[in-house]
């Protein structure tokens, strides 16, 4: 199987060349030199004339603070670049497979977010990602929809990524303990995106909106403590509210996520978040060595 990614040097994205050799999988990835996603039009252009079997869309504008003040670009990246993507698929009869985010819901009550629940973005990022959703299902072509959260890796910048910086010059660390979800593992996502690919490009079933999110739901500060214990740092994490510390645009504080339509549609599990982050850390501690 061939597949065209968008998307080149983000967490997701480099996951993906990572993993598709090992699957036979060949990528074709494009850039922003090649496909600058603020120009909606040219990722159309791309898909026009490429030898593939499966388009994965790995980019996005993912910096929530500032979409607040770049909601016109975010607009673009995440709403209108989805949506032309989309529809170029589906004049060829690709499937589409698109990376979203739990920010597309309100964040409210306890319950775990199904993909049918009502939406409600609380600040730029979130409704620009939904909007891009609802361009996708529009276009009218054979598409999927993964939305995640909390992403992290050895790549980029991230909360694991943060935290170990912090923990450098830091003994102890207020963390936000109200807001809860499933830490994602990137690999996870470029695994799953990469069987969704292969089952979509063999059978000509609708792939649909489904939530993947990592194992067990955690708060910010639960997650901060597994990071330093497995890392061996000695960082006492105080837990406070979300109210404590302001930040630009409105964070959900529930983002657990109901991940069973994505097990039942194409047999892939949540994964245990516990696990990525020990992997995780394994690469961060060879960078390091090297």
């Amino acid at each position: 199987m061939k597949a065209l990614v968008f998307g080149r040097t983000g967490q997701v994205a480099t996951e993906l060349q990572l993993q598709a050799p090992g699957r036979g999988i060949e990528l074709i990835v494009l850039g922003r030199e090649a496909a600058d996603l603020s120009r909606p039009e040219s990722c159309a252009e791309a898909i026009a004339t490429a030898p593939v079997d499966a388009v994965i869309n790995a980019a996005a504008h993912t910096a929530v603070d500032r979409a607040e003040t770049e909601q016109e670009l975010a607009l673009a990246i995440n709403g209108a670049a989805p949506a032309a993507m989309a529809r170029a698929c589906a004049s060829r009869g690709l499937p589409f497979l698109h990376v979203s985010t739990d920010y597309v819901f309100d964040g409210s009550g306890t319950a775990p977010w199904k993909p049918d629940d009502a939406t409600g973005p609380l600040g730029a990022y979130g409704r620009t990602k939904l909007a891009g959703e609802q361009g996708i299902a529009a276009a009218g072509g054979r598409y999927a929809i993964l939305r995640t959260s909390w992403v992290f890796s050895a790549h980029g910048a991230n909360f694991v990524k943060t935290m170990l910086r912090l923990a450098e010059t830091r003994s102890e660390l207020n963390v936000v303990a109200d807001q809860i979800g499933g830490p994602t593992p990137a690999a996870a996502i470029a695994a799953a995106l990469l069987e969704m690919a292969g089952q979509m490009a063999a059978d000509r079933r609708p792939g649909g909106i489904h939530h993947f999110s990592g194992t067990p739901d955690a708060s910010w500060a639960d997650f901060a403590r597994a990071i330093f214990a497995e890392a061996g740092k000695a960082v006492t994490v105080n837990d406070i509210p979300a109210a404590s510390y302001p930040t630009p645009a409105a964070r959900p504080g529930n983002s657990r996520m109901d991940c069973a339509s994505l097990e039942a549609r194409f047999g892939i599990p949540r994964p245990d978040w516990r696990a990525g982050l020990r992997d995780v850390l394994g690469q961060l501690a060879a960078q390091t060595d090297t």
